[in-house]
């Protein structure tokens, strides 16, 4: 298999677009013939009709599904027939929840966290080595991006001397993978002005680890981490940017996704795939929320301009705006931080639903979930009835009652299967008999599910990880992260972890494969108001779609994630076939 870095090199060379004859972006107007897909086993996720055959594709809709026989006695001039020959084709899986822009600039960067292996600065030397290595094959790179797990709390968090060693002449960004905090050499955090003095803003200066003496270790938390976002995306010139983000939606193809939400962003990254929809470059749908992580909001004018402008210019199928994303809580020490209180939390709620937008609100804790439900419910109760499609992201502790009140108040669970499950699944308090992720008692209850990656703390971004997940809540624990204190890191695949044979985690949360596909697909639409033109297969929705390798609906539980993407296609145009020049 392709290397992510040599996946990357290849799309420098062919481009976007070259990669097959005359296969121009997805986003383009560009007429083309009718597409007749036959002799599949296409699931479409419309409940009255799953199964299918056959689908007629004419521009970028879907104009017919049902059998061989009547599609093709019917099948238009100038059609092109593609034999599935049995393949297995699912609508194509839509993103719940992930971060594009971060994942568009450490897909380009360096990894030490894979699925292979975790290497964490337990081993200095040899992560010194990596660095310095990947430093010195990149000379022309003026900063140096990367991905690692390491604790995040002092004495536990590793120093900007560490990765002084490695690099002394350039910045070096090391995002964890939680994304809730960042590891800096010396070079960094002077290029992002912290010093000894402290920063003005109080609620990004409480995450600075500073020793006795007022300096800055190199380890930024939660909000913290806005000051070196800021300035490393003012190193990048908006064509660099555009281009780390063609790069990125095409691996995303790759993996059968093509749409997209993002759950932290601001009105300069819409307007970055704003530009890609105009050159006819974006290759998947993006809504794109504003919040940045762990950030408190404030309502400045502003603040408020950039919500109407992003609404108002960007309602399209390619780019959308009107979402809001809060963090009730962070993902840091032993125990998330709380962000906001309660009150503050409550009245910013009633003031961006009273002005229309709709909201969701990451939560880890338990306290949190159940702190966001009273908040929505006296929102709804204060603003009056609307289809609000309000959403707790990860929900990771909900407890009885609060999952009676998230049907109740029609709230959307967006979770990421990927996350589960270590022995105490994805619960902070070893105290708390509240059992996690608890999948099937909310889709029992009526609940709404999203599912997501939260792409780039997972990686890679592999849905088939995910459903597999969700369908065994196998048990996973990493060697190389143990040492960690401060956070769990035993999901799914995620920085070395590997499944313990026989460990199963709640096994009553078990969903089935339908299900996961569903909320991949059906319920990840409905979540962003787009399911009357995508997550499922029928007539008059996008064609967008992805063919399989093999049948994830009868294969063994245990081998779903051996599932790969043969082709892409996002409305109606093959953005990714195997064995093309993009093969990952």
């Amino acid at each position: 298999m392709m290397t992510t870095a040599r996946f990357l090199s290849s799309l420098v060379v062919t481009g976007l677009c070259s990669f097959l004859p005359g296969l121009s972006a997805a986003s383009s107007s560009a007429p083309s013939n009718p597409v007749l897909l036959i002799h599949g086993h296409i699931y479409t996720a419309n409940p009255q009709a799953p199964w299918a055959e056959a689908l007629l594709i004419k521009g970028s809709k879907i104009a017919a599904v049902g059998t061989d026989k009547a599609l093709l006695a019917g099948k238009p001039a100038a059609v092109r027939v593609i034999d599935l020959k049995g393949q297995t084709v699912i609508p194509g899986l839509i993103d719940a929840h992930m971060h594009l822009l971060f994942g568009a600039l450490e897909i380009a960067g360096f990894n030490l966290s894979t699925p292979e292996r975790s290497l964490t600065p337990e081993h200095p030397e040899e992560l010194i080595d990596r660095v310095k290595d990947y430093a010195q094959s990149h000379r022309n790179e003026r900063l140096l991006i990367g991905r690692a797990d390491f604790s995040s709390q002092p004495p536990y968090s590793p120093t900007r001397q560490l990765l002084d060693r490695a690099v002394s002449d350039r910045p070096v960004v090391v995002h964890n993978s939680t994304e809730h905090s960042l590891w800096l050499n010396s070079k960094a955090l002077a290029l992002a002005g912290i010093s000894t003095q402290p920063v003005a803003d109080p609620d990004e200066e409480r995450g600075i680890v500073r020793d006795a003496s007022g300096n800055p270790s190199g380890v930024l938390l939660e909000a913290a981490q806005e000051i070196a976002e800021r300035a490393v995306l003012a190193q990048y010139t908006v064509e660099e940017k555009l281009s780390l983000i063609r790069h990125a939606t095409a691996y995303l193809n790759s993996n059968g996704i093509t749409s997209v939400i993002n759950a932290t962003g601001d009105l300069s990254e819409i307007e970055l795939y704003g530009q890609l929809r105009d050159r006819g470059d974006l290759t998947v749908r993006t809504k794109t929320a504003f919040g940045a992580v762990a950030v408190p909001h404030k309502l400045t004018p502003e603040f408020l301009a950039d919500l109407e402008s992003a609404r108002s210019r960007f309602h399209d199928e390619w780019v959308s705006a009107n979402l809001v994303k809060f963090f009730a809580d962070g993902s840091s020490g032993m125990i998330p931080p709380l962000v906001y209180r309660p009150a503050d939390y409550k009245a910013l709620v009633l003031e961006l639903d009273r002005r229309g937008f709709q909201l969701m609100t990451h939560a880890q804790r338990g306290d949190s979930v159940h702190m966001i439900l009273s908040a929505y419910d006296h929102a709804a109760r204060t603003n009056g009835p609307r289809d609000r499609r309000l959403r707790i992201e990860h929900a990771f502790v909900v407890t009885d009652e609060d999952a009676a009140s998230m049907a109740r108040l029609s709230v959307i669970a967006g979770a990421q299967p990927v996350f589960c499950c270590s022995e105490l699944g994805t619960n902070y308090d070893p105290a708390d008999p509240t059992p996690s992720d608890r999948w099937n008692t909310l889709l029992n209850l009526g609940v709404t599910l999203a599912f997501g990656s939260d792409w780039p703390c997972s990686w890679p971004n592999d849905p088939f990880v995910n459903i597999q997940q969700a369908v065994t809540r196998q048990i996973w624990r990493s060697p190389d992260t143990a040492v960690i204190e401060t956070e769990p890191f035993d999901g799914a695949n995620n920085g070395g972890a590997k499944p313990l044979a026989g460990k199963i985690y709640t096994p009553e949360e078990r969903i089935s494969v339908r299900q996961a596909v569903d909320s991949y697909t059906r319920g990840a639409a409905y979540s962003e108001f787009a399911e009357d033109r995508v997550g499922t297969l029928e007539v008059g929705k996008n064609a967008d779609l992805a063919v399989l390798s093999q049948d994830l609906f009868s294969v063994a539980a245990e081998d779903i994630a051996k599932t790969k993407v043969t082709m892409t296609l996002v409305g109606g145009k093959v953005v990714y076939e195997a064995g093309s020049a993009l093969k990952p």
